[in-house]
């Protein structure tokens, strides 16, 4: 019996000394970038031609590729410059305008996965998070046209992927290189639509915020305690501040060469007040232009093309997924309450990068918004709930299975929006949409 009894404490020992933790679900993430991949090269060329706000974008990479003038001015340049890449690369037709967006959304989806793994070091979180994002309708639907928002949020999780890694490094030589590419990103980010401009800003707040607290009027040189032992506030500033604007004021390179109107480099700062009156230039209203409540309730969507199209009647539809926009609304109160009161930093992170996203649109005077503003703050929502599907996972009570649950009806009803989703063929003609229309603001 008291051998029994030592085999056990040591059997206890070792397992509270070295407690299981959950495997990298690595492959199973990259499988399901994989997949959403080929989902989006079906149909990637249809329709045939220019729909909806790549009027604006390809014709800017085509006229970019001609280096002749500016065009479409109040956008940074870097979605524009890899429109082009695309076309330069495989001819000017709709499957090259197409192809750099759904590289770009798939890489996004990745990182995230890669992101939410590091933060949070939960197997079903990071899978459940993931194939929330894939079917979310909107991350499918943006990467599958020529506009610049996939760009603008693929870098974002790009950085984001890079500075979870840098929390999480146990060398500080990781952790610097790390922060340094997520500089980088961050200034892609920006260099392709603005709209970054919330997430960007918050990991340095977050830095100086933490070293204030620990160590108040010394805290810029310090290097002691979080976010990252070993880096100082000073040096946080370089790769969290003036990288990311460093990059985003070199993206507007090829706009110093135009054969006319080229921008002075000397003016590129006063440029970028130029930039701004023409974005608030615009108040004509768009029938389906929205404010962000609308997009928080998934209530207000747009169509993108419904039509026919090569001898077919065809539609793509930019809305959320119900379901998982729905369900995100309480994760995101779960997640600021699990941030506060069980001090997840996972938790509160993805909720704060929502809130951010969010507000400054709330707080934007930008007279004409629309839903696909939407995508990056909705992609953090995504996180937060699958984080907390995971706690919801992990609960030894009759609750639990509604976790997988809401990952089977989330995946259940992208397929069932799919048509509508893809421009497929649809089988009745044009009241075909009506099936899909379950709220008025959808029509």
């Amino acid at each position: 019996m008291r051998e029994l009894l030592h085999k056990a404490r040591a059997v206890f020992h070792d397992a509270t000394a070295h407690p299981v933790r959950d495997s990298d679900p690595q492959p199973w993430c990259a499988g399901i970038a994989a997949i959403f991949l080929a989902l989006l090269l079906l149909r990637l060329d249809v329709p045939g031609r220019i729909y909806f706000d790549e009027v604006h974008y390809v014709k800017a990479a085509r006229v970019l590729l001609s280096m002749a003038k500016p065009i479409n001015p109040e956008h940074p340049l870097v979605g524009k410059e890899l429109i082009a890449a695309g076309i330069l690369l495989f001819g000017d037709q709709p499957w090259a305008w197409r192809i750099m967006p759904a590289l770009f959304g798939t890489l996004g989806l990745y990182a995230f996965s890669r992101a939410l793994w590091l933060a949070s070091q939960r197997r079903f979180a990071t899978l459940a998070g993931t194939l929330l994002l894939a079917t979310s309708f909107t991350w499918f639907v943006v990467s599958r046209i020529a506009m610049l928002d996939i760009f603008m949020a693929s870098f974002t999780m790009l950085a984001m992927w890079m500075l979870a890694g840098a929390v999480r490094a146990d060398r500080v030589g990781t952790a610097r290189w790390r922060l340094a590419l997520a500089g980088l990103f961050l200034g892609l980010a920006l260099g392709a639509k603005w709209n970054a401009l919330a997430a960007a800003a918050l990991p340095g707040l977050a830095f100086l915020l933490l070293r204030l607290r620990r160590h108040g009027r010394h805290a810029l040189l310090a290097t002691e305690g979080a976010p990252i032992a070993g880096i100082s506030l000073a040096e946080a500033a370089l790769w969290l501040g003036t990288l990311p604007l460093l990059v985003y004021f070199a993206t507007f390179l090829p706009a110093f060469f135009y054969e006319t109107k080229a921008i002075n480099p000397l003016r590129i700062v006063e440029y970028q007040g130029y930039m701004l009156r023409l974005q608030h230039s615009v108040v004509k209203h768009h029938p389906y232009q929205s404010v962000w409540w609308q997009w928080v309730l998934d209530s207000r969507a747009i169509w993108f093309l419904y039509e026919n199209v090569e001898g077919a009647q065809r539609g793509v539809i930019m809305l959320g997924n119900p379901l998982a926009m729905w369900a995100g609304i309480p994760a995101l109160g779960w997640a600021l309450w699990a941030g506060w009161k069980q001090r997840r930093h996972d938790a509160l992170a993805t909720a704060l990068l929502y809130l951010a996203c969010i507000g400054m649109w709330v707080a934007n005077g930008k007279p004409v918004q629309f839903y696909y503003h939407y995508l990056l703050p909705g992609a953090f929502l995504m996180a937060c709930l699958g984080l907390a599907l995971d706690a919801l996972w992990r609960r030894a009570d009759r609750w639990r299975w509604l976790a997988p649950a809401t990952l089977v009806l989330a995946t259940a009803l992208f397929a069932t929006f799919w048509p509508i989703l893809s421009a497929a063929q649809l089988c009745c003609g044009k009241p075909s949409f009506q099936w899909w229309m379950w709220l008025p603001g959808w029509r």
